[in-house]
Formats: structure tokens, sequence, C-alpha cells
């Protein structure tokens, strides 16, 4: 700073003054200061900065997967939202880990970021005091609560389990199975479908699920074998947790000739970009994960403002797509 005040010909305590409260010097200095900085490629300290004005300008998002388009395309619209109002990203992969979501929220914390953004509402007891400790706007996504931390934003798992079941019902399917990745969340679609297609037909469910992780096509490959090789399944419907799942069945189907829908339906969940181009076109659960994104976002941001017409929970809902595997 001393450097870029010499050569811009002003003080370091004006060179201060311009990266903190530019408004506050003349248009004049401000750019000879500008074009000091750019010539030294000078970077001011953002922790220094933060330290004086108790402002990080960053948020902390955590995610369970990187690589799941579910979780990239709800951060996309939530991070151009923070980064338009002067907000950088600290993201990080949990992997659906609750331990791991605790450690990564203690480094996040020693950063002293604005905000957090955490995915679900079910943390380890040790996560959930840090975060409340804190006192920092805190967003849940991807799930709802009557008892958030601080403000969740989503819609209700067990809810598309239940719609699942009866459109399934009024179809006209008797037979059932789920293929479920071992998620929380997933697993509460699974249980409210099957419990809900017991309760319509009286008959049970079978279930295929597998650990926790990014969904794959070989493995929906692998549970539609599994169900018809093993189980007998054939004349019934499949939910699956995830798009990929379903369109593994869909891949499988096909290899050994089956009709879909007649001998076996497929539902998924996510109504991935691939969903409506599968075939047959994949019927599915929707979540707007735009929306869902810019939602955290202006939740965050009316926090920053104190907003007292804030609220704590916001339920974004879903919609079931019906398309020609079920």
């Amino acid at each position: 700073m001393a450097t870029v005040g010499r050569m811009a010909g002003v003080s370091q305590v004006t060179v201060s003054r311009a990266l903190s409260h530019p408004s506050k010097v003349s248009p004049d200095t401000l750019r000879r200061i500008q074009d000091a900085i750019r010539a030294t490629g000078f970077v001011p300290n953002a922790l220094a900065g933060a330290l004086a004005s108790r402002k990080s300008n960053l948020i902390a998002a955590l995610v369970p997967s990187f690589t799941n388009i579910v979780y990239s395309s709800l951060l996309h619209g939530f991070s151009e939202i923070m980064r338009e109002n002067g907000y950088q990203i600290m993201l990080s992969e949990t992997g659906h880990d609750s331990e791991r979501e605790q450690t990564l929220i203690e480094t996040h914390l020693g950063r002293r970021p604005d905000g957090v953004l955490l995915t679900g509402v079910h943390h380890s007891p040790g996560a959930r005091r840090m975060l409340i400790g804190s006192g920092i706007p805190v967003v849940e996504v991807w799930d709802i609560s009557e008892s958030p931390i601080d403000c969740c934003i989503g819609f209700s798992h067990p809810g598309t389990g239940l719609a699942a079941a009866e459109f399934a019902v009024e179809a006209g399917y008797r037979r059932a199975a789920t293929v479920t990745a071992a998620d929380a969340r997933a697993c509460r679609r699974r249980d409210a479908f099957a419990a809900r297609f017991r309760e319509l037909t009286g008959n049970d469910v079978l279930t295929m699920d597998y650990a926790a992780g990014t969904a794959t096509l070989q493995h929906g490959r692998a549970a539609l074998t599994d169900l018809v090789d093993h189980q007998g399944f054939m004349d019934g419907v499949v939910f699956c947790s995830s798009d990929q799942y379903a369109h593994g069945l869909l891949t499988e189907a096909a290899a050994r000739g089956l009709n879909v829908p007649g001998q076996i339906a497929v539902i998924g969940f996510g109504d991935q970009d691939f969903a409506a181009h599968t075939y047959p076109p994949m019927t599915t659960v929707r979540v707007d994960r735009g929306a869902l994104g810019e939602a955290a976002a202006g939740a965050l941001l009316q926090r920053f403002a104190k907003d007292q017409d804030a609220r704590s929970v916001i339920d974004v809902g879903f919609e079931l797509i019906r398309r020609g595997s079920a």
C-alpha cells in the first residue's frame, strides 16, 4: 500500500480509504490509485479488511457432491446472485457424511464467513451448536423443517414419495420396487412411497439400496438385473431416488427387450436435462433447482439487510412429470 501511495502521489491512508470506501476519495485520486494497483499487481489483504470491518464478504457453501447436477445447478443460481451483491463462495463437499460436514463447518467458520449455505436440515449436534453459536445467517436448502437453524428452503421429501405411490396406484400398478441411494433424504422418499403403496394396495414393496454417493447408470442397470433375475419382479413400477438410476433401468430394459411401461414401469427423481430424452421419455419428479438456489440467495440477503419480513421456512414444492416410462 505504501508503494501504491508513492506511485499515485498520495498517502498510505488515502490508499486504504480508496480500497475500503472509494466514494470518499475524489474520482481523479481513485483513478491514480487504481492505475498504480494495476501496475504493481497489488492484491489487497481481504483478511485484514475483514478484521477491521467485521465483514468478510465470504459465504460458506457445503453440498454432498460437486459432480451431482442437482447440487451444481442449485449452486449456479445461488452464486450468481451472491457475486452480483459482492460476495464470494467458499465451497466444500461433504459426501453425505455428518462427521465430515461438522469438520468442514468448523473449518469454514474459522474463516469468518458472513453466512452459511447447507444442504438438508439434519446435522450433528456439534454442527448445530457451532452454527447457532456463530450468530451468522444460515440457510438450509433441499429440505424443510419446522425448526431450522435459521432458515430452510426446500420441499417435502416424504411428499414426493406419497405422490409417486398415489400416481402409480392410479395408473393401475399393483407391484412396486424402489432403487435408492442410502442418503437420508432419499430414504425418506423411499419409505413414504413404500408405506403409501402398501396402504393403497395391501402389497409390500421390494427395496434395493445402494451406499450413499453418486448415483450411476451402471447401478441402475444392475438393479433391474437383480430385480428381474433374482427377485422375479415383472409387471410393476420401480420408483428410483434419482434420474440416473432410472436411466440405468431404462437402458437395461431396452437391452433385454422388455416393454416399458408394459412390463417394467420407471419413475425417476430430479427431472434432469436428459430425462425428457430417454427412451421412452422418463416419468419423474421435478424440483426447480435454479429457483431454489435463487431463493436461498434472497434469504441470505434479507438477513444481511435485517429484513423483519424474512421467512424462516420456504416450501418451493415439486411436480410429478408424467411421460412415457410410467
